[in-house]
């Protein structure tokens, strides 16, 4: 990877990925950021970069779903009930949706190795005290501190974007969105059999620990940078609307990973509620539930082949066959209500649409614009507000409606978020 590579680079016009992306590789603002000065990892080579890169991302996108899976645990150590406490999985997506506001557009105007670091210690003193927690609104609050805090995965995303040869930027996207997809697979499988083993606070001590440590490492290796900026700290923020605005390419990119990551989170948030659940559910214990997110492995088998299919056929292709599948998979989901092996096709099926529609659209986000930082945050925040939303109703949609209301909320975001982006407006001929 070079590190010269602009972060608003374009692949070159034989790519075909330009052509199928269309505008969308153009630039519609302009940075607002200094130039920096940079130097490279230090002694560390590019595949090893990476690969430390994609770990940390592993470790840090876990913490998001570390609460999902250990739900029934937490209410029974806290004399609830599973649904009662679903509620703290939301504010877990709604705490890093906010948190990315904040933080994530911090990356294309300060020292991202400070910044990792910082952010990093939080969120495993955060973690730290969710462990010590007496009640879920102590709790809560710990989870909302360390969700916002953990957005180290986006901002080393568009630092590895930029520095990837144009014609590679959606397969080294790829290789951390694996490595994030793990992390959330880590969350639900080691966190279940960790929390039935020797209880949920065990789980959130392992994480504070790997966090910190990871976090530092990576913030180590990561190319020393010397930013001057030429505004407020917080000018990202304001940024924000304008880049949005400017570009056709980014709200749809946005909107769809919202309806699509909004599918998905009904349906896994939720997932714990049916498979340990009596009566309708299936009666599971924690860990057992827990290995069901093997399935969720298929996102990381499939995110290095959608990379290299976005980069050979462009996203629109990519993003529409994704959409295809998640279509196919919620009415799986449905049936997986009653019948295991429906539950279990649904689950692959889900996750190969949600990697592969998030790789797209997010290449997209990355390219869209000449600041990719505040064009990712814009994407990310989308895409978790739409989670966030989705898996508060289908909690709410279990309770009334069982399994069958939560199938519903996600074919609903699905449908929504397609039919509002499939009108492209056109531009006129030019006379």
């Amino acid at each position: 990877m070079s590190s010269s590579a602009p972060a608003s680079a374009t692949p070159p016009s034989t790519s075909p990925s330009t052509s199928a992306a269309g505008p969308s590789t153009a630039p519609t603002s302009s940075s607002t950021s200094t130039p920096v000065s940079r130097s490279g990892p230090r002694a560390v080579p590019p595949g090893l970069f990476l690969l430390l890169i994609a770990v940390c991302t592993a470790v840090t996108a876990a913490n998001i779903y570390v609460a999902a899976p250990l739900l029934p645990l937490i209410a029974r150590d806290f004399g609830s009930t599973p649904s009662a406490v679903a509620w703290i999985a939301s504010v877990a997506q709604f705490g890093y949706a906010a948190g990315l506001l904040f933080f994530a557009p911090l990356g294309d105007s300060v020292n991202r190795r400070r910044l990792v670091a910082a952010l990093s210690l939080v969120t495993a003193g955060a973690l730290a005290l969710g462990a010590a927690a007496s009640g879920t609104t102590a709790l809560a609050a710990a989870v909302l501190v360390a969700s916002a805090a953990t957005v180290v995965p986006q901002l080393l995303v568009p630092l590895v974007a930029e520095r990837a040869p144009a014609h590679r930027r959606a397969s080294h996207v790829a290789a951390l969105i694996a490595g994030l997809f793990t992390g959330v697979v880590a969350a639900r499988v080691l966190g279940g059999l960790v929390g039935q083993a020797f209880g949920w606070r065990y789980v959130f001590v392992g994480a504070a620990v790997l966090t910190a440590l990871l976090g530092l490492a990576s913030a180590a290796v990561l190319p020393a940078e010397r930013r001057r900026r030429s505004g407020p700290l917080f000018a990202g923020l304001a940024q924000l609307p304008g880049v949005v605005r400017g570009s056709a390419e980014l709200r749809r990119a946005c909107i769809r990973q919202g309806g699509m990551y909004g599918a998905w989170s009904a349906l896994w948030t939720s997932l714990a509620l049916l498979l340990t659940g009596d009566g309708d559910g299936y009666g599971m214990t924690t860990a057992t539930a827990g290995l069901f997110g093997l399935f969720g492995l298929a996102a990381s088998v499939v995110a290095p082949l959608a990379g290299g299919l976005v980069d050979r056929f462009g996203a629109a292709r990519v993003v529409s066959a994704a959409y295809a599948l998640a279509a196919v998979s919620v009415p799986l989901f449905w049936l997986g209500g009653g019948a295991l092996w429906a539950l279990c096709a649904a689950a692959v099926t889900l996750h190969m649409a949600l990697v592969a529609g998030h790789i797209a659209n997010q290449t997209l986000a990355l390219t869209t614009t000449s600041t990719p930082a505040v064009a990712n945050t814009a994407y990310v925040v989308a895409g978790f507000a739409g989670g966030a939303l989705a898996s508060a109703l289908a909690g709410t949609a279990f309770t009334h409606w069982g399994w069958t209301g939560v199938c519903a909320i996600a074919a609903l975001w699905l449908t929504l978020s397609w039919t509002t982006t499939a009108i492209r407006t056109r531009k006129p001929a030019a006379a």
